[in-house]
C-alpha cells in the first residue's frame, strides 16, 4: 500500500462507494475521488512561502494584500505579491456579476429562512462526509462553535449584499480569507500525526469543497423551500450564481464547481454516494453544531435552549435531511409528516405578528446578533497549530 489502495490512487475509505458510485456516473465518480488527492495548489504553495514568518507579520501582510494597500507589500514574499498584485488569480470565463442581483433580492428578502435552512439542513449534508474529521481534528467545533456558526452567517450576509462580491466588498474578502484559513489547516493537519492521507486523501480536499458549494448552493435552494421561502426561477439562478463565484475565490477548482443547478445537485448526489458512511466524527459535528443553534440566535437560558433544540432543531433537521442520514447521525427522533407544514405555519404566525407590533427591523437585528459582526474590520490572522486550544488566537 501506499498513500492510497494500491494501483486505484483512491484513498481507502472511499473505495467502497466510489465502487457503487461509477456504476451512476463514472465520469463524475472519478472526478470526485481525484479530487479527494487535490487541496488547492496555488494557495498550498503560497502558504508554503510564508512558513517560518512571525504570524502577525503574516497576519499583517495578508491585510495589507486585502484592503489593496500594495505599498504595504514592498518585501513581501513573492507568492503574496503575485496573489494580491502582480499576477493575481483572474475571474473566470463564466464569472457574470449581472446574474446576482435577483439571487441577492431572494436572500434579502428571505434570509431568515435562508440561514435557518443552512444550519438545519446544509450545514448537516456537508458534514455528513469525511471533511469533519478536519474539523474535528482541529477542537475548533468544541470551543467556538458559536463563532464559527457566526462567520458563516456572516459570510452569507456579506455575498447576499449588494456589491458584496466586488473586489472591494467585504464578500469578496470574507471567501478569500476563507481559501486562506482552508490552506493553513490543511498545512498543518497534513503535517500532525493525526491525519491518516491514505485513508482520507487531502485534508480539507477539492472534492469535500466542491461537495460542500454544491450544498452551499442548489441544497441550501431546496431545504429554504422546505421552510417556506420562495424562489423564481431567475432568483435561483442568481442565487447559485453567487455561491458559484464565492467558490471561485475560495480557491476551489473550476473542474468540481457545479456549472447549473442540475450539475450542482449532480455533484451532491454522485460525490455523496463515493463518501462512507458518516463517521463518528460527523455525529459530533452535527450534532454539535445543532446544539449550538440557539446560542448563535443568542438564548442564553438553558431550559430554553434545550426546548428549542429538541422540539424544533432536530425534528425540522430530521424532515430536511431524511430519515436515514439523521438515523445515521443519532438526531432523536422525533417529527412526523406535518413537522415542516407546522413550523411554516409557527413562522408565518410570528411574522404576523412582528407586523403588527410594528417590529419591522427585529429581523434584520436578530441577523445582524447572529453574525460575526463583534470586531470593528476583518480579522486574517491564520491558525497557529493543528489543535485550536494550542493555536494563537485567529
Amino acid at each position: 500500500m501506499t498513500d492510497s489502495v494500491a494501483g486505484t490512487g483512491i484513498p481507502t475509505d472511499y473505495l467502497p462507494g466510489y465502487e457503487t458510485a461509477r456504476r451512476i456516473d463514472a465520469d463524475l465518480a472519478g472526478l470526485y475521488v481525484a479530487h479527494t488527492m487535490i487541496g488547492d495548489p496555488l494557495m498550498d504553495d503560497l502558504l508554503d512561502e510564508l512558513d517560518g514568518m512571525d504570524d502577525r507579520d503574516v497576519h499583517r501582510l495578508i491585510q495589507a494584500g486585502m484592503e489593496q494597500q500594495h505599498d504595504k507589500l514592498k518585501g513581501a514574499p513573492r507568492a503574496l505579491r503575485d496573489f494580491f498584485v502582480d499576477s493575481p488569480p483572474p475571474d473566470p470565463s463564466w464569472h457574470d456579476p449581472s446574474l446576482f442581483a435577483p439571487g441577492v433580492r431572494a436572500f434579502q428578502r428571505q434570509a431568515p429562512k435562508v440561514l435557518a435552512a443552512f444550519v438545519a439542513g446544509v450545514l448537516i449534508d456537508g458534514f455528513s462526509t469525511l471533511i469533519a474529521k478536519s474539523f474535528v481534528a482541529t477542537g475548533r467545533i468544541f470551543d467556538n462553535g458559536v463563532w464559527r456558526l457566526k462567520q458563516n452567517n456572516r459570510q452569507q450576509m456579506e455575498i447576499f449584499f449588494p456589491g458584496g462580491l466586488e473586489r472591494y466588498g467585504d464578500g469578496w474578502k470574507l471567501s478569500v480569507r476563507i481559501r486562506f484559513v482552508h490552506g493553513q489547516v490543511r498545512r498543518l493537519l497534513a503535517q500532525s500525526d493525526d491525519w491518516d492521507a491514505g485513508a482520507w486523501g487531502v485534508p480539507i480536499s477539492a472534492a469535500h469543497l466542491g461537495y460542500s458549494l454544491a450544498c452551499f448552493s442548489a441544497r441550501t435552494v431546496i431545504h429554504s423551500k422546505s421552510l417556506g421561502a420562495r424562489f423564481s426561477p431567475e432568483e435561483e439562478e442568481g442565487f447559485l450564481a453567487v455561491w458559484r463565484y464565492a467558490g471561485h475565490l475560495m480557491g476551489i477548482p473550476d473542474s468540481i464547481i457545479y456549472t447549473d443547478e442540475s450539475d450542482a445537485l449532480n455533484i451532491y448526489r454522485v460525490g455523496g454516494m463515493c463518501e462512507p458512511p458518516p463517521t463518528m466524527d460527523s455525529i459530533v459535528m452535527t450534532n454539535a453544531l445543532v446544539n449550538s443553534a440557539p446560542l448563535v440566535a443568542g438564548i442564553e437560558d438553558r431550559e430554553e435552549r434545550e426546548k428549542l433544540v429538541k422540539k424544533i432543531i432536530y425534528p425540522v433537521s430530521r424532515a430536511l435531511v431524511g430519515h436515514e442520514r439523521a438515523d445515521q447521525l443519532n438526531f432523536p427522533r422525533r417529527g412526523n409528516l406535518l413537522t415542516l407544514p407546522l413550523y411554516r405555519l409557527g413562522q408565518r404566525v410570528e411574522a404576523a405578528k412582528s407586523r403588527f407590533k410594528g417590529d419591522a427591523a427585529a429581523g434584520f437585528s436578530t441577523l445582524l446578533a447572529a453574525s460575526a459582526y463583534e470586531d470593528a474590520g476583518l480579522s486574517y490572522r491564520l491558525p497557529t497549530h493543528v489543535h485550536d486550544e494550542e493555536s494563537k488566537p485567529w
